[in-house]
C-alpha cells in the first residue's frame, strides 16, 4: 500500500512517500493550537446588526504530535466539527492561534493556504453530501492533483486507480458515479481523495458514524493500516467511544466549546477525572450477557446542554454536575495537568486531589443531579477519597512526626541541660560548707573537745603515779 512520490510537472521525485515527510519526525509537535475561538455572529434587524454570537469554540489549547492519533469526543453541539474545520482553515478563526510545523497559519489567505493543502486534508462526516454527484470517481479523486498542479509518475489515471485499490475498491470503478456506491464505499472514496497527495495531517470528522457496524470496522482498520504504512497523523472526531478507544493514542473531551479533559487513552478509560467524562464512560454499553439483570450504573445527567449563545458562568458543566459548589459557579477552572499525561479542568476532579477542598456546600442543581447518580458510583467515589486521604496525609503525618521528634529531642536536651545546671549549683553550694569544716577543726575549743578523750586516756593514769612518788619522797 505504498504511495509513490509525486512530482510537479516534468520534475520527478524519487524519494519514497511511505515515510513521514521531512520536518515531521515522529514525536515532534506537528500541530499546536492556542486559545482557538470561533464565534458565529447573530444578526437581526434591517441593518443586520449583531445582537449576539454562538460560541461554538471558545478557547481551546492542545498539541498533536507527528505519527499519533488524537481522538475528540463530546455531545452533539459541543464544537468538535467546528474545531476540525478551524485547524484545516476551512473556517476563519475569531481568535487564537493555529501553528502547523512551527508556522502560524491562523490568518493565511487562500493563496497562502494552497501549498499547505497538500499537508493538511480532511475526511468529511457525510459521504453522501461530500461527493459531487455530477462527477465520476476518477474526477473526484484526481481533483487534488489538478488543483495542486501535481503530475504523478505514470499519469493521473493510473495513480487514481491505484489509490482506489489501496482503500479497498476496484480500479474499474474509475468511471462510475457516487450514486452507484454504498455508504461505506463512498467513505472509502473520500479517504482516497484525502490521501491522494500524501498529507502529513488528516482530520477525520465522524468517518464511520453513518456506516453499518461491519463497515465501520473495515474503515477503522483501513485508517489504522494506512497510518502504519504511511506514517500519517490523525485527528479523529467521533461519538462512538469504543471506536475512539480503538484508534486513538490520546483523547480530548469537549463540552460546550471547551476541552474539559485531555489524557492518554488508558488513563482516560481507566480513571477519568472530570465528572462529565465519567458520565460519558458510564453510557458505553458493556457487551456481557452475564450483566443482563445487573442494575445499571449509568450516570444520568439532568437537563440539556446549555445554549452556546449564553453559556453558564464559571465551569460550564456546573448546571448538570453532581459535585458542583459555589466556586464552580463563579470561577472557571483552568486546564491543569494533575497527573502525568492527564489534564483536566475541574475544581473537584475524580481520582485526583480536590482543587478546592474548602468549598464543600453543594449547589441546588448538584443536589438534584446527585439523585440520579447510582449508589455504587457514589460509594466508589467515597472509597476513592478514603484511599486517597491516607496517601495525602502520609507526608503531613511524617512531617508532624518529625516535628514531634524534634520537639521531644529539644525537650530532652533542655532537661539534660537543666539537670547539669542543677548539679553544678549543688556542687557550688556544698563546696563552701566543705571549706568551712576544716576551719572549725582548727579552732581551739573544738580541738580540745575533739582531742580531749585521747589526752585523758593517756595522761589520767600518770597523775596518780606522780602523786605517789611525791608522797614517798616526803
Amino acid at each position: 500500500m505504498t504511495i509513490p512520490a509525486q512530482s510537479d510537472g516534468a520534475e520527478t521525485a524519487k524519494t519514497p512517500a511511505a515515510t513521514l515527510t521531512k520536518g515531521a519526525a515522529k514525536g515532534e509537535t506537528l500541530l499546536k493550537v492556542t486559545g482557538l475561538q470561533k464565534h458565529f455572529p447573530i444578526r437581526k434587524g434591517l441593518l443586520s446588526r449583531q445582537v449576539g454570537a454562538v460560541r461554538a469554540v471558545d478557547g481551546i489549547d492542545f498539541e498533536v504530535r507527528a505519527g499519533e492519533t488524537l481522538g475528540v469526543v463530546g455531545e452533539s453541539g459541543c464544537g468538535k466539527s467546528t474545531m476540525g474545520r478551524l485547524i484545516t482553515r476551512l473556517l476563519e478563526p475569531t481568535g487564537g492561534k493555529v501553528e502547523f510545523q512551527g508556522r502560524d497559519i491562523t490568518h493565511l489567505s487562500t493563496g497562502g493556504m494552497r501549498p499547505m493543502r497538500r499537508d493538511v486534508q480532511m475526511i468529511f462526516q457525510d459521504p453522501y453530501s461530500s461527493l459531487n454527484p455530477r462527477h465520476t470517481i476518477g474526477t473526484i479523486v484526481s481533483a487534488p492533483f489538478r488543483l495542486q498542479g501535481v503530475e504523478p509518475e505514470g499519469g493521473v489515471k493510473k495513480e487514481v486507480q491505484r489509490m482506489l485499490e489501496v482503500v479497498g475498491l476496484n480500479p474499474e470503478h474509475y468511471n462510475r458515479y457516487p450514486h452507484e456506491f454504498s455508504g461505506g464505499q463512498r467513505q472509502r472514496i473520500g479517504i482516497a481523495r484525502a490521501l491522494a497527495l500524501n498529507p502529513k495531517l488528516v482530520v477525520a470528522d465522524e468517518p464511520v458514524s453513518a456506516l453499518d457496524v461491519s463497515i465501520q470496522a473495515q474503515v477503522v482498520n483501513l485508517l489504522d493500516d494506512l497510518q502504519q504504512e504511511l506514517g500519517l497523523t490523525y485527528v479523529i472526531i467521533a461519538h462512538d467511544l469504543s471506536v475512539v478507544r480503538h484508534v486513538s493514542d490520546r483523547i480530548a473531551v469537549m463540552y460546550l466549546g471547551k476541552i474539559v479533559e485531555l489524557a492518554d487513552r488508558d488513563s482516560l478509560y481507566t480513571a477519568p477525572m472530570h465528572p462529565y467524562t465519567k458520565a460519558l464512560m458510564s453510557a458505553v454499553p458493556i457487551p456481557d450477557p452475564k450483566r443482563r439483570n445487573v442494575k445499571s450504573e449509568r450516570i444520568l445527567l439532568t437537563g440539556d446542554v446549555p445554549s452556546p449563545i449564553a453559556p453558564p458562568s464559571g465551569c460550564r458543566f456546573h448546571t448538570r454536575c453532581w459535585k458542583a459548589t459555589e466556586i464552580c459557579k463563579t470561577t472557571e477552572p483552568p486546564l491543569l495537568e494533575l497527573k502525568p499525561g492527564q489534564q483536566v479542568a475541574c475544581h473537584h476532579p475524580e481520582n485526583a486531589e480536590d482543587q478546592a477542598p474548602q468549598d464543600v456546600v453543594l449547589l441546588s442543581a448538584a443536589k438534584v443531579a446527585i439523585e440520579l447518580v447510582p449508589d455504587a458510583v457514589l460509594a466508589e467515589e467515597a472509597a476513592a477519597k478514603k484511599s486517597e486521604a491516607p496517601a495525602e496525609k502520609a507526608p503531613e503525618a511524617a512531617a508532624e512526626a518529625a516535628e514531634t521528634a524534634e520537639v521531644v529531642e529539644t525537650a530532652e536536651v533542655a532537661e539534660a541541660a537543666e539537670a547539669a545546671e542543677a548539679a553544678e549549683a549543688a556542687e557550688a553550694v556544698e563546696a563552701p560548707e566543705a571549706a568551712e569544716a576544716p576551719e572549725a577543726v582548727d579552732a581551739p575549743g573544738t580541738s580540745a573537745s575533739v582531742e580531749a578523750p585521747e589526752v585523758t586516756e593517756a595522761e589520767a593514769p600518770a597523775e596518780p603515779e606522780a602523786g605517789r612518788q611525791e608522797s614517798t619522797d616526803k
